[in-house]
């Protein structure tokens, strides 16, 4: 890997830790707190998200008709998402030992917790709760595939992929085959030691 891309890749952990600390101060900001699995909002926040709070009627009554017919067409998906769920924790049950690769920590990439805002009625708290399941285990999917590709097949497309994965920047160049078994040694070892 050149340097260019080394340092770039420095750069965008810095970015990325810049970026988790101004997501702390705008909770503060917010007036909330995340206390293991609990959120916490101030007392005065509360009452304001209860103000705010459109029933489920007058919500449904000011509804677009697009999407309450859209909707059974977005809960359906809930039955390949669920199958996914379970195929994805059979397989790197029995995969990733074998290939002496960390598991992906599900909890981290499946996130539930905009059900607890106040402001919601129970049909928003419904997609919220939905949307965060379905957004996560795409996720955590990805972090799934991305490790197997690592350990597996470590070179970049000879075409511009749109939104690669993190893991990509450090796959072997397209036709580079003269250090390739070397590299994917060294990226298998490295796979083998994420922390998650």
């Amino acid at each position: 890997m050149n340097e260019k891309v080394r340092q770039l890749l420095t750069d965008i952990a810095g970015l990325e830790d810049e970026l988790a600390e101004l997501i702390q101060q705008q909770q503060e900001q917010l007036h909330y707190r995340v206390e293991g699995s609990k959120i916490r909002f101030e007392e005065s926040l509360r009452k304001i998200h209860r103000e705010l709070k459109i029933g489920v009627f007058p919500w449904l009554g000011k509804s677009e008709l697009r999407n309450v017919i859209s909707a059974p067409f977005i809960y359906v998906m809930i039955v390949p998402f669920v199958l996914l769920d379970l195929f994805l924790f059979v397989y790197q049950s029995i995969c990733f030992p074998l290939y002496r690769i960390p598991k992906v920590r599900r909890s981290e990439y499946i996130v539930l917790d905009r059900h607890h805002l106040g402001y919601l009625n129970v049909i928003e708290k419904i997609n919220c709760v939905y949307c965060g399941y379905a957004d996560g285990l795409l996720a955590y999917a990805r972090q799934i595939v991305s490790r197997t590709e690592m350990y597996w097949c470590p070179i970049k497309h000879a075409r511009k992929v749109l939104d690669p994965h993190r893991r990509y920047a450090k796959f072997s160049d397209f036709g580079a085959g003269e250090d390739f078994e070397a590299h994917t040694t060294a990226l298998r070892a490295q796979v083998r030691n994420e922390e998650t």
